[in-house]
């Protein structure tokens, strides 16, 4: 099941970023290569303010001309001009087709920005997990991980996509709107220009108010989410412990907390408009009754106080959008910053330049000394030399450093002190990908993916061809079972790979593995997962594949590892015998303790 840290605060949390210049300057750099196409989004996202902008004065303008027109038939010195009405209109329809031509060839532009840029960010990403030493994973949640992926990606491609337009929308709505009521009455635009404070005021306060609890909303959300995954992936211990109950309750937990946190957030977000609404309505009151007595006076006509009033009420709209979109831009500052943080991250070291071309098998471990804390060590001072083509059994009990060895042996992670040689060479002195190709492994917990089982075997070597595969099937005894299932060799395994049995995953690992054709085959409690019969089998397969070729052997049953040529008892990071099964058994040391323990009635 996986772990959990209440509250999570992990990357999809709402949160301000540590460094916001310094993230906003590495966002900016990602974009460079668009700015010719963002200063045209710009250009254009302008143009379409400016001509909704203008819109409303138009608008007023064709509004006086039919009252004076109505004016004059009422004193009899003329009529309405339906001729200048008309020519009013088509140009009002022109500016509106225009404006919304304009914002969608801004809003084009910008999703094909933000697009390409969390498709690269992504690419990167995905390649960053590649490099990354097995010590990250170790220390970090699967689920931030993915979430870095996924979550901060998302936000950024989102809030990327209209955050930059529609701020600069906002403040040139805002300054054009002011520059309208000023040409159309200056006291009027004073009058309306007092309100800007006060939405001000009031919008900061909500904003303030409700962020911390949409960071908590989002923080409760990642613990629903956790608790949701923990059901599907761990049903089958929560069915066998009868943990149906504490599951449910854990999860009705965190769906309250996540529920009071949003219900915060919204009703705070949502006081916003009727807020604005309130005081857009008195300001409304305040220029309808002005604007009437400057039109009594002959100072205002009536057309220009219905633009006006249209002014108004769209005075206060851009201030909270503004708001809204200074909140989405620290949002995606914060996600940045942690995508930009992972792929800071120190990557595995490839320092090696020598390519495996001639490489026989022949390995040396020299004072070996490793821990996965610096103050933890575990392999205190490994010694042991292999040579080429023999097979080596590793044993000793739970947590003697087995499987560590082997991890050292492949470079997962680098050692404190001494060295390991491959024919000579420190491993170090390899190019990582070719020393990759020098082992394959084959794992006590198995790994296959969603796909057919011929691609599932086919892993091992890409370039592989049917027969070749279906020849490393039949070597691991899987070729009959296969046959047996739907599909055959067609057949798609499910995500969970759990429409076949943990043996026969455990046989097709195997066979993966000799498709692969490694110099050095490693098996770490290889057939735990099959009975006796079937690996007495896959033993017997098994001393084919091992011919010629280095082998080591992790086993806790000592009875497949009778016939190595060498056995490795290890003990608390140690060796602490070396032999055949016959001369360990002869000392009646260790080894012999262990071995006569499995059989003793």
């Amino acid at each position: 099941m996986a772990r959990r840290n209440i509250p999570r605060k992990g990357p999809g949390a709402i949160d301000k970023a540590k460094d916001f210049k310094g993230s906003l300057k590495k966002l900016l750099k990602r974009i460079k290569e668009y700015k010719l196409l963002i200063i045209l989004a710009f250009v254009f996202a302008i143009g379409s303010t400016v001509f909704s902008i203008l819109s409303p004065k138009i608008l007023g303008n064709a509004t006086t001309e039919i009252f004076n027109g109505v004016i004059a038939k009422i004193n009899g010195t003329g009529g309405i001009d339906f001729n200048s009405i008309k020519t009013i209109l088509i140009s009002l329809v022109v500016l509106y087709v225009v404006s919304a031509l304009f914002n969608y060839i801004q809003s084009l532009i910008m999703t094909g920005i933000s697009q390409r840029t969390s498709y690269k960010l992504r690419k990167e990403v995905s390649n960053k997990l590649t490099k990354l030493p097995m010590s990250y994973f170790d220390s970090q949640d699967t689920g931030d991980i993915l979430s870095t992926i996924t979550n901060d990606i998302d936000t950024i491609q989102l809030n990327l996509n209209g955050s930059a337009t529609q701020l600069l929308s906002s403040i040139v709505t805002v300054i054009g709107i002011f520059i309208m009521m000023c040409s159309i009455n200056i006291a009027l635009a004073l009058v309306t220009a007092l309100v800007l404070p006060v939405a001000s005021i009031i919008v900061m306060a909500i904003v303030k108010k409700s962020q911390k609890h949409f960071k908590n909303q989002q923080d409760y959300l990642a613990n629903v989410d956790s608790d949701v995954e923990e059901m599907i992936s761990g049903h089958l211990v929560i069915k066998a412990f009868n943990a149906e109950d504490k599951i449910i309750n854990k999860f009705n937990e965190d769906n309250e907390k996540l529920y009071e946190a949003g219900f915060k957030a919204q009703f705070l977000s949502g006081l916003m408009h009727p807020i604005m609404n309130f005081v857009g309505n008195i300001n409304y009151a305040i220029i309808a009754i002005l604007g009437a007595i400057f039109a009594i006076k002959g100072k205002i006509t009536v057309g220009n106080i219905q633009s006006f009033i249209q002014y108004s009420k769209n005075f206060t709209n851009p201030v909270s959008q503004i708001a809204n979109i200074s909140s989405q831009i620290q949002t995606m500052i914060a996600a940045s910053e942690r995508v930009f943080n992972f792929l800071e991250i120190d990557e595995y070291v490839n320092e090696g330049t020598l390519n495996t071309k001639k490489v026989v098998g022949n390995i040396e471990f020299k004072n070996v000394k490793f821990g996965y804390s610096p103050d933890k060590i575990i392999i205190k001072n490994f010694n042991a030399k292999i040579k080429q083509g023999q097979k080596v059994a590793i044993v000793g009990p739970t947590g003697a450093g087995k499987t560590t060895i082997v991890k050292l042996l492949m470079r997962f992670y680098e050692l404190n002190d001494g060295e390991i040689l491959l024919d000579g060479n420190n491993i170090k002195e390899y190019r990582r990908s070719e020393l990759e190709n020098v082992f394959a492994m084959v794992l006590q917990d198995t790994w296959l993916f969603n796909g057919t089982i011929l691609d599932n075997l086919r892993y091992g070597n890409l370039n592989a061809s049917d027969k070749e595969v279906i020849d490393a099937a039949k070597t691991a005894n899987a070729d009959f079972f296969i046959r047996t299932l739907p599909d055959g060799y067609n057949m798609v395994l499910n995500e969970e790979t759990n429409n076949i049995s943990g043996g026969q995953k455990q046989l097709l690992t195997i066979a993966r593995a000799i498709l692969a054709n490694p110099k050095v085959l490693i098996l770490d409690e290889a057939t735990s997962n099959v009975d006796t019969r079937t690996e007495e089998l896959i033993q017997e397969s098994m001393d084919k594949v091992m011919e010629g070729r280095t082998s080591f052997i992790i086993a806790h049953r000592l009875s497949t590892i009778k016939n190595a040529d060498l056995i490795l008892v290890m003990d608390e990071g140690n060796i602490v015998e070396v032999g055949k099964h016959e001369e360990l058994l002869e000392k009646n040391g260790f080894y012999a303790k262990i071995y006569n323990s499995q059989f003793e009635k």
